[in-house]
């Protein structure tokens, strides 16, 4: 027969039991408004019953329960919505990046408005076109010097803007990386720190939570792949291990951050084999570096592939790199860059080449008030379209040597009746930059212009490639924030559904409070019924006949 003593270790096993449960739920309660906090539960398991198998158990009809454990102390949490979080995490990191760069964009060209650089330059078509009715009329050429400064001013302000925004978007690139470095460090020093505790068979859950959120964090910048590796020692069942995380490629291919015991960096060399966090004007590759901040030479993350297609990663950083810009090296090896500002600048700077060195050959064929023939109306920028719209200035030229006129008189005059010049000045907007012979009006004979040489519009008149440039634009902008706002939306969506399994209710809280504080009572009823069982027969038995 058991033990006369052993109800009471039952009840004693059930108080501390509850106990520990009623711990646990006053630890959830206190973390109510943690972020990032999962609610923890005790597994309740039976202990071992009497009498155990063997040989000389004890004849008893059966074995009986010796009462109830806590067997561990564990969060609910399910790792699946963690991977959809992280996910749909990455994807908005990527998308708001973009949206963030192109809103940006999308203000300083502030178009279609009233200020932005087509109405600038279309006022200065319509200068042109008043001054073909008064060729001779000194305010009239005087307003078109006027418009022509403002379309130089205007281009000037738009190069201006974008670079200063794309330098601003380089050093958020810089922050980016020295972000996610420390949270590769913090997760690995996490990952220590858990490995001190797992080893000796318990369960560390709040670090488990903070390591989790790091994770969360992490994955806005980068596309990770996270794994877990046992601990050494005798871990709990229930322990979660120590995580690896790979940073994944978008042609799949993945390199480690973080393994059980070490953790790497991410960055560009500086030349002499060293991390640096300070973006370059010109980005190629990030290179993977050990925790010391030394370049592991075998472990390159190119940007690109031959074709110009992103091979880094998915996230944040993607995004602010690819409106940064980047370059690649194609089949041919030549260095190519692409990028939303970077394709953006060059877009004005092909406009402001093509505009003043075609502007400039259709003048310099006109005669002025003078008599004399017309001369460069934008500085000369040679063959080179780059930096066009920065280097692009008005020349020393008078009102007077405006070469608004195509004939003389017979005395050898300026017709000072005669601007067709002006006309086919301001018929340039929507001359064909692939025509090899442009009419111009108001020669004798047929004169024309081959206007290819100053062509980098392609086949596009100026308002027609300036249009298209915007339109790409405004699509390029709806697309990112209808992306970013569909990645916010599943985003939560997943979030809300995380938090259902994970996070604290109250209500259910006092439920299990209320419940546990029950089965706490009657152990502790059961203890006193025992106790007065024991009383009865330590002081009531020896009593009889007295």
């Amino acid at each position: 027969m058991g033990s006369t003593f052993m109800g009471l270790e039952t009840a004693k096993r059930a108080l501390f039991t509850q106990q520990s449960a009623l711990h646990t739920t006053g630890h959830n309660i206190a973390n109510a408004n943690t972020p990032g906090y999962s609610r923890q539960r005790v597994n309740f398991g039976t202990t071992t019953p009497f009498a155990p198998a063997a040989m000389n158990q004890p004849q008893i009809p059966g074995q009986m329960g010796t009462g109830v454990e806590a067997s561990s102390i564990q969060r609910v949490r399910d790792s699946f919505l963690d991977i959809q979080y992280r996910q749909e995490t990455n994807k908005l990191g990527y998308w708001d990046a973009k949206s963030n760069a192109i809103s940006e964009m999308e203000n300083i060209i502030n178009e279609p408005t009233t200020n932005g650089l087509s109405a600038v330059m279309g006022e200065f078509w319509q200068s042109l076109q008043d001054l073909s009715v008064y060729p001779e009329n000194d305010g009239a050429r005087n307003v078109v010097l006027e418009r022509g400064q403002s379309v130089v001013d205007t281009f000037h302000y738009l190069n201006d803007s974008l670079n200063q925004i794309n330098d601003n978007i380089g050093n958020e690139i810089g922050v980016s990386l020295d972000s996610v470095n420390s949270l590769l460090q913090q997760i690995s020093s996490v990952n220590s720190q858990i490995s001190d505790v797992e080893p000796h068979g318990n369960i560390p859950n709040d670090l488990y939570d903070r390591r989790d959120n790091l994770v969360d964090e992490l994955s806005g910048y980068i596309d990770i792949r996270v794994t877990a590796t046992k601990s050494e020692g005798d871990p709990a069942p229930e322990a979660e291990g120590l995580y690896n995380i790979s940073i994944i490629g978008a042609n799949g291919k993945e390199e480690i951050l973080v393994s059980k015991d070490n953790h790497y960096q991410l960055g560009f060399s500086n030349g002499s084999g060293n991390l640096s966090t300070t973006t370059p004007d010109d980005i190629s590759q990030l290179a993977i570096f050990s925790s010391e901040g030394k370049e592991i030479v075998s472990k390159k993350l190119p940007i690109a592939d031959e074709n110009g297609n992103p091979l880094f990663s998915q996230g944040g950083l993607r995004g602010l790199i690819e409106s940064y810009g980047y370059s690649y090296e194609d089949d041919a090896g030549n260095t190519q860059e692409k990028g939303t500002f970077p394709e953006m600048l060059d877009n004005l700077d092909r406009l402001a080449f093509s505009f003043s060195q075609t502007f400039n050959s259709v003048h310099e064929k006109g005669i002025d008030l003078q008599g004399d023939t017309g001369q460069s109306f934008f500085t000369n920028l040679g063959g080179n379209h780059q930096n066009a719209s920065k280097l692009i200035s008005m020349s020393d030229i008078t009102s007077k040597e405006i070469a608004a006129s195509t004939t003389t008189n017979a005395d050898g005059d300026v017709n000072a009746g005669d601007g067709k010049n002006a006309v086919n000045l301001s018929n340039i907007q929507n001359w064909l930059m692939n025509d090899t012979a442009v009419d111009l009006e108001g020669y004798d004979g047929d004169e024309t212009l081959d206007v290819t040489g100053f062509n980098r519009l392609g086949s596009a008149s100026m308002n027609s490639f300036y249009e298209g440039v915007i339109g790409k634009l405004g699509v390029q902008g709806l697309q990112a924030n209808r992306l970013a706002g569909n990645s916010e939306v599943l985003q939560q969506s997943v979030d809300e559904k995380r938090m259902s399994v994970s996070s604290v209710s109250l209500d259910e809280e006092m439920t299990n409070m209320i419940q546990f504080q029950h089965a706490y009572n009657a152990a502790a009823r059961n203890i006193t019924m025992v106790d007065e069982m024991l009383d009865k027969i330590i002081n009531g038995m020896g009593l009889v006949g007295r």
